[in-house]
């Protein structure tokens, strides 16, 4: 701040800082702006009982921040993008993570078949009954991974397999990544690949009740070469459509172009809710 000694009113009242309002009675119940001397608002507001702030002009990705002293950012607010972002790391303050698992010593999981996009579990029950009951489609056209799972699921009898694997998202959600780790249990391993799937799903109770449509595929990734039990396999997938509304199933999807092992899987998902 410039030093006001020796100068005039004139020269400096540009850079006072006061409550908008007319009266001279400071600062009561009324939220007002707080403006500069030429009367300018800036991005603060106050009353006696609130502390306000609100781009005059344009959303930022630092609307508020608060560092340490060593000038690393420990809270930013970004209005830009509807984010409150904490910590060294500044991840969403309101970051979660959702996981989806199989054993591979599973009755369900030790029956895959080659080329087909299977449903992983989300809750914490084992497999169990047909393979077929969480088949979601064909994986290949021509080619191992070709074709996504498929976008659609009529449940018919299938309905108590197939909610085991359904995540019901409540609120709207960003999906920020999607890290998953997979292990054969035989010498020789497949081809695999994964995916992350948003649907639409009925809830009306009816004969329809819990089928889905619409699908999306949230994330993928590169096909891999498992080459069996001797190590695991880690993949960072590639986010597709970050954003999934409040109202859909989330499904986490297994494929592999042979069947030389059964696979334990482990899936996490890092989101937060927007």
């Amino acid at each position: 701040m410039p030093s006001k000694t020796s100068k005039t009113y004139a020269s400096f009242y540009k850079n006072d800082l006061a409550v908008n309002q007319s009266s001279n009675t400071g600062v009561d119940a009324t939220t007002r702006e707080i403006q500069d001397g030429a009367g300018n608002n800036t991005s603060m507001s106050i009353s006696d009982d609130v502390l306000l702030v609100q781009p005059q002009n344009d959303d930022t990705t630092g609307t508020l921040i608060v560092k340490d002293t060593g000038d690393h950012s420990i809270l930013t607010v970004d209005t830009t993008n509807a984010k409150v972002l904490m910590g060294a790391a500044q991840v969403a303050a309101n970051t979660q993570y959702a996981h989806f698992a199989q054993s591979s010593d599973e009755v369900s999981a030790a029956g895959q078949l080659a080329d087909t996009h299977y449903m992983i579990r989300f809750s914490d029950t084992q497999w169990v009954g047909a393979t077929s009951n969480f088949a979601l489609g064909s994986a290949t056209s021509s080619s191992f991974n070709d074709t996504n799972p498929a976008s659609s699921l009529t449940l018919s009898t299938t309905s108590n397999y197939a909610i085991q694997c359904y995540w019901y998202v409540m609120d709207n959600i960003t999906i920020d990544a999607v890290k998953w780790w997979h292990a054969a249990d035989a010498a020789t391993g497949d081809t695999t690949a994964a995916h992350l799937m948003s649907y639409a799903v009925d809830i009306d109770n009816g004969s329809t009740s819990g089928d889905l449509s619409g699908g999306t595929v949230v994330a993928d990734g590169a096909n891999i070469t498992n080459a069996g039990y001797e190590q695991a396999y880690y993949q960072a997938m590639t986010i597709q459509s970050a954003d999934v509304n409040a109202g859909r199933v989330i499904l986490f999807t297994f494929a592999a172009d042979t069947v030389n092992s059964d696979y334990s899987i482990n899936a996490t998902i890092k989101y937060h809710i927007t």
